[in-house]
């Protein structure tokens, strides 16, 4: 069976022509890195991000969950840095205008567009800054935030007091984040408007480095309980050069896309930075009292920050798949089944008979606890190619043993092998098949 490599050409088709993803506000010709999360696409997103939250918090008695606003008072920016040094540098090209970060140019005077001379770099803020009320002065000033990582900071202390959690633990959170990026590219990559799966864990300094390796591992093991190919990621550790200022270490979790390695998720010891400027700007003591061992600390904090958005495209390009049959060829997503738009699709193998109406009753029993599709147009095959385009991973079909004796036809996508099962077992074959694989999987 011949495979084809994956192009982001295809793959972005693949996108806008079965709803995954469509090009923000099309009709009046798209805005630049911004994109709508179609029918499956949204499907796909929220299904990820319950895989995440799942494995994240659900599994673990000592992560919490939390949901902070995106609007926040303009001194968290400052204290975190934003405000004076989150910034790229940016350079217009004097012919035709474009404008580009200086630091990822091969050549920082000539434009790779059409190849004008570039202006000197200037420091361009990458916060998207508006104001809040109805004055629009300096006083009333307000940013989105770049960030979720802030919000789970500030919200340290009424943490620990309303759950009573003790060190060493974490807070989970997933929310949007707007960056106004200077360049954006490949597809859903890096957008101005994004949504963050973040986990701050807060650990008494001095065992910072065995948590850090901890997550490490974690954070790799999550990516294999997704179906991503193992030979596809590798961990990038940050040189001198990329470490952050309040880090300690930090590695990258990359995976191999169709345009080059590249970060799917940071892993970063974040130091006791962060709850210390806060303490400094907001005059609160934002210290950890452990009551056992009386000791009083600023915790340190492990930082796994990952992108949803990022994510999905990563589940898209790692499940895509063209194969040359024997006879025909098909376009195949090998999503992970707990992740998958789709679930099941249910046909009847004819339009007549009856059939009908047992795969209707069938999609009704299943609709309540699976997303499942019914279809009955076309040939039999050409409906298993279109559920194949989707990363459906199982159909099932009612054919004319199935009124002799009430079972049904499943086609598994990957193997394309078939077996039949009784209609009153599908709801538990098909559990079986999805939960129970996510729970041995945790």
């Amino acid at each position: 069976m011949a495979k084809a490599e994956t192009t982001m050409e295809n793959l972005i088709s693949l996108c806008k022509r079965r709803g995954f993803i469509f090009q923000s506000s099309d009709i009046y010709g798209g805005l630049s890195s911004c994109y709508d999360y179609g029918p499956l696409g949204s499907d796909l997103k929220k299904n990820i991000k319950e895989f995440w939250w799942r494995w994240m918090v659900q599994r673990h008695e000592d992560i919490v969950g939390l949901d902070a606003s995106i609007l926040m008072a303009p001194q968290v920016w400052e204290a975190s840095g934003h405000v004076e040094g989150f910034t790229d540098p940016l350079v217009d090209c004097k012919k035709c205008k474009h404008r580009f970060r200086e630091d990822l140019l091969l050549d920082p005077h000539k434009c790779p567009d059409c190849g004008g001379e570039l202006t000197e770099s200037r420091q361009f803020n990458l916060m998207f800054k508006t104001y809040m009320g109805p004055v629009e002065d300096d006083a009333s000033i307000v940013y989105l935030r770049p960030e979720t990582a802030q919000g789970i900071y500030v919200n340290f202390p009424n943490v620990v007091k309303s759950t009573r959690q003790r060190v060493p633990f974490g807070i989970a959170q997933i929310g949007k984040a707007f960056r106004n990026e200077i360049t954006t590219e490949n597809f859903i990559f890096r957008t101005r408007e994004f949504e963050q799966m973040e986990m701050q864990f807060f650990v008494k300094p001095g065992t910072d480095m065995e948590w850090f390796e901890k997550w490490k591992q974690d954070r790799i093991d999550y990516y294999k309980a997704l179906n991503i190919r193992p030979e596809k990621l590798r961990f990038h550790q940050h040189g001198p050069d990329e470490l952050a200022h309040y880090a300690a270490d930090a590695f990258d979790i990359q995976y191999e896309f169709p345009f080059g390695w590249k970060e799917l998720e940071g892993i970063h010891n974040r130091t006791d930075f962060d709850l210390s400027r806060h303490e400094k700007f907001s005059g609160k003591d934002l210290a950890y009292y452990d009551d056992l061992t009386k000791e009083k600390f600023i915790p340190y904090i492990i930082e796994t920050s990952a992108g949803a958005d990022r994510t999905v495209l990563t589940v898209l390009a790692d499940a895509y798949e063209e194969q040359q049959l024997e006879k025909d060829s098909r376009t195949v997503m090998h999503f992970a089944p707990e992740i998958a738009p789709v679930k099941a699709g249910v046909f009847p193998l004819v339009k007549k008979d009856g059939l009908p109406e047992i795969a209707h009753e069938i999609t009704d029993k299943l609709r309540p606890h699976y997303q499942v599709f019914y279809d009955e147009g076309g040939a039999v095959g050409r409906r298993y190619r279109r559920q194949d385009e989707i990363g459906t991973p199982y159909c099932i079909t009612v054919d004319f043993q199935t009124k002799e004796d009430e079972t049904v036809t499943i086609r598994e996508r990957d193997s394309m092998e078939q077996v039949r099962v009784k209609i009153p077992e599908l709801r538990n074959w098909l559990f079986e098949k999805i939960n129970n694989r996510l729970d041995s999987n945790s």
